[in-house]
């Protein structure tokens, strides 16, 4: 499975270490599947329902549908991966194809991570500052933002494409773990700190400020309270469970790699930790599939302009192109599915809006 940490040990450079390539297929080989099968077609159809949103200028809806696109893009790596695992861990393309894959696998992680931190504070904004956010809160600067977002962690991993780790002419190894290099080390560093640590602090502690704001509404009902309680907790959870064990395990090899003398021998860690490093990264894929669930077709709103659609649909099917705006509006308004006239309570800040 990909990796971009480098090796083992700066100064032992003539030690090969093997490691367990064949441990890891099965439960990645599973992983794979079940994410793509459930992320490409929430992913798509979340592209489409938030950019509804933001032709409708709704700044929350311009992250969302990054975040749909940027997790589309990651999913697309994975079928490579699932080969490569599958075939004993021997990449069948060129390097070209290696480098690049890993760039985009990598680069859409931590944009993801970061497009997360951003809907977060939006929605902290939202709902500790309603009357201010109102005016403060436009699409241009939720632009912006993503743009520079892209740029930064774009720019920040076109390393990928000069690592050696990426040439796969000899080895058939995409990626794989060799021997490491203080830059390589100092880089997992600032992954760990700038693209986990930094982001769980703030996730936990946007989504508990909203947590508090709604609780102490006077203007929500109980289930309302809970609802959003469970939405607050399943964020920072989510967060964890997908990128916790891969950050944690790269600061582990960071720490082995600039003290060596930690443990007994040099492939000590390899031979122990390496199918745990894979599956972990392989981890961090269900974040892609859950996203569009989580955030956006659990909402009321979007769930309703599903049924809108269906029920367009349905109109132009059934009685043919005669029927008319009015009629389709008519059986809208029956069916309860007219968004413009349900006013968007505290408890839907949460949610595209």
């Amino acid at each position: 499975m990909l990796n971009v940490t480098g090796g083992f040990s700066v100064n032992q450079s003539s030690v090969s270490c093997e490691r367990p390539y064949g441990d890891d297929r099965l439960p990645l080989l599973v992983l794979y599947i079940v994410v793509l099968v459930v992320g490409l077609p929430a992913n798509v159809l979340t592209l489409f329902l938030t950019w509804q949103q933001v032709r409708r200028k709704n700044v929350l809806g311009v992250y969302l549908w990054s975040l749909s696109l940027c997790d589309l893009t990651y999913l697309f790596t994975l079928p490579l991966w699932a080969d490569y695992v599958n075939n004993g861990h021997e990449w069948r393309w060129s390097s070209t194809v290696c480098k690049l894959t890993g760039y985009i696998f990598f680069t859409n992680m931590y944009i993801s991570i970061f497009l997360l931190c951003c809907i977060s504070c939006d929605r902290y904004w939202a709902v500790a500052y309603s009357l201010e956010s109102r005016g403060q809160r436009r699409l241009c600067h939720a632009v912006v933002i993503t743009v520079v977002i892209v740029l930064v962690v774009a720019l920040g991993h076109t390393a990928v494409f000069t690592m050696r780790e990426g040439n796969v002419k000899s080895s058939k190894r995409c990626f794989e773990p060799t021997q490491s290099s203080v830059k390589v080390m100092g880089f997992n560093y600032a992954r760990f700190v700038i693209g986990f640590l930094l982001p769980l602090l703030l996730l936990a502690v946007t989504n508990r400020r909203v947590l508090t704001n709604v609780q102490r509404s006077t203007g929500l009902h109980g289930d309302q309270k809970r609802r959003v309680r469970r939405l607050a907790v399943a964020v920072v959870l989510l967060f964890l469970v997908c990128f916790a064990p891969y950050h944690l395990i790269l600061l582990a090899r960071a720490v082995i790699t600039q003290f060596p003398q930690l443990v007994g021998t040099p492939c000590l860690f390899e031979e122990t930790m390496y199918s745990s490093y894979t599956i972990s990264l392989g981890l961090s894929t269900i974040n892609s599939a859950v996203n569009p669930i989580l955030y956006v077709l659990s909402s009321n709103n979007i769930r309703k302009e599903c049924r809108r659609g269906l029920t367009q649909i349905c109109v132009s099917a059934c009685h043919g192109p005669s029927t008319n705006s009015s009629q389709i509006k008519s059986l809208e308004l029956n069916a309860g599915t007219d968004t413009e006239r349900h006013p968007v309570g505290p408890e839907e800040t949460l949610e595209t809006r």
